[in-house]
């Protein structure tokens, strides 16, 4: 009979979990497709069910003492097995009264598969998991967006030749698409949206559209040549530069209906803003931009 220790690759005083490591790591790096791996397979299990019972174990102990295996000495003649290279390639098959050891789904359902088709159906999974979980992170998460206008000028740059772009790279941001979730549009944030349907008739582009929030439901705001007044106050606003302010243009007082929110940008002689199309609506708003992750230069929060 073969040292049950040796079977294992572990020495006589080797604990419990030892012993079970050492069945578990065997069994993934043993060929059972072949008549040697399946003998060796019975060995392993046979090896395993004895030390894994106390009982049986210190039994199986006492009968080694005298022999030329004795206790405390680890005998090494058995292969340890422990790299896939000395034993060709991985077997994933198992015994089927092992299934309960591995907690991977796809390969206990791909159990009595041929091995290329377990490989592939194991790749396609992954695949397919590796892209569902980037629509996840894009849809609810983060989703990046790339400037495309001068509208946010200085803030956000957009790409040259274009009017009013100041850099050679359009910036690329990246909007939390979930903190709005957990609290209320703030005065002041960089928010992505979509534009209410008059925006493509009064800009001649409409859809996805990043601006700052200037009001908020409820508020009354005008324009005096170039400044904001919130409720008769006037706006600070130190992101706008001098030159970009729309000097010589007059909004009368108009108030921000319940739901809604005033968007502008901060290059005023550019933006087509709510100015002209309206204020949007809170289901409108798709998440706050927190910072910009390309060019290299510019990368960082905002």
């Amino acid at each position: 009979m073969s040292d049950l220790y040796a079977v294992l690759g572990v020495p006589p005083e080797a604990s419990d979990d030892e012993i079970r490591s050492a069945y578990h790591r065997k069994l993934r790096f043993d060929d059972v497709e072949t008549p040697e791996g399946t003998a060796r397979m019975r060995e392993l299990r046979e090896a395993y069910d004895v030390l894994s019972d106390p009982d049986r174990r210190r039994t199986y102990d006492a009968t080694r003492v005298g022999s030329n295996s004795q206790p405390g000495v680890f005998d090494d003649t058995y292969p340890a097995m422990d790299a896939p290279a000395a034993l060709g390639e991985e077997a994933e098959q198992e015994p089927e009264n092992d299934h309960q050891h591995t907690w991977n789904p796809v390969t206990r359902a791909t159990r009595g598969l041929p091995r290329g088709w377990r490989i592939a159906i194991d790749w396609v999974v992954t695949i397919v998991g590796a892209v569902a979980i980037v629509l996840a992170i894009k849809a609810w998460v983060v989703n990046p967006y790339r400037i495309p206008s001068s509208s946010m000028e200085p803030t956000l740059h957009c790409a040259r030749p274009g009017a009013g772009c100041e850099a050679r790279f359009s910036d690329r941001v990246l909007a939390n698409r979930f903190i709005y979730h957990f609290r209320k549009p703030h005065r002041g944030d960089i928010i992505v949206f979509k534009t209410p349907p008059l925006a493509k008739q009064k800009c001649g582009a409409g859809g996805t559209f990043v601006k700052r929030l200037i009001a908020l439901p409820g508020e009354t705001w005008e324009e005096k040549n170039g400044f904001i007044y919130i409720n008769g106050k006037k706006l600070i606003e130190p992101y706008i530069k001098a030159d970009r302010r729309d000097v010589g243009t007059t909004y009368p007082p108009r108030k921000v209906p319940d739901g809604m929110y005033f968007m502008m940008g901060d290059n005023r002689t550019q933006s087509c803003d709510s100015r002209e199309w309206g204020p949007v609506p809170r289901g409108n708003l798709i998440g706050e931009v927190f910072a910009v992750y390309w060019p290299p230069n510019r990368i960082g929060f905002r």
